[in-house]
């Protein structure tokens, strides 16, 4: 689809656009943050009681920016078309659902989970907010490479020129996300500190009865 126009064959561009997709940065992100959770799960976590804050703050957030990729693919994006032109069935779903999934698991079952503190929520938040602005800011700096068009956005959602109430409609479906951000994010937290609060009771209760 690229190869289409001229502007299809500035690969700084392409390069650049694809990386700029959410979904993308999101997989990226959790590819390296389990890579990383496995290593230490391998080495130090063999003798450890829980995992270290910084492991457990990159993984609530990487499992709420997977988790809100799934929901909003799911329910704005699925059967429609991206700027970066066809893509493989099964490569959305894997990005899209399976790994979304797998890092609810993640929230839900894994073991030796920190409580984190609910300031941690702010912290998850501040990465799709920068994106936005990234998104927003960049979209009107540069050519489509697939249209020609004096503008790109990743999602048409974001696109003004195509969203009913033009800048309105984009800034409502910006918030809307942020909200969902926001409520994963607390959901995320809530979970730790529930799950670390009943393994403490259950801790303690063993060593009574001994």
């Amino acid at each position: 689809m690229h190869a289409q126009t001229e502007w299809g064959s500035h690969l700084p561009t392409v390069a650049t656009n694809f990386f700029s997709f959410f979904t993308i940065l999101s997989n990226l992100g959790a590819a390296v943050v389990l890579a990383i959770a496995a290593v230490w799960a391998w080495t130090r976590g063999r003798d450890a009681a829980i995992e270290p804050r910084w492991l457990a703050v990159s993984l609530a957030c990487i499992a709420t920016y997977m988790i809100v990729t799934g929901i909003v693919y799911n329910l704005l994006l699925r059967g429609v078309e991206l700027p970066q032109g066809t893509t493989l069935g099964w490569s959305n779903e894997v990005l899209h659902v399976v790994i979304p999934l797998f890092l609810l698991a993640d929230v839900l079952l894994a073991p030796k989970r920190r409580m984190l503190s609910w300031p941690v929520v702010a912290v998850i938040a501040t990465f799709p907010l920068v994106w936005a602005l990234y998104t927003l800011l960049r979209a009107n700096l540069i050519v489509a490479p697939g249209t020609g068009d004096p503008y790109w956005y990743p999602y048409p959602f974001l696109n003004p020129h195509i969203t009913a109430g033009g800048y309105l409609g984009v800034a409502g479906y910006v918030v809307g996300i942020a909200v969902a951000i926001l409520a994963v994010g607390a959901g995320v937290v809530g979970v730790s500190r529930r799950r670390a609060a009943s393994a403490s009771a259950s801790a303690s209760g063993a060593s009574v009865a001994g």
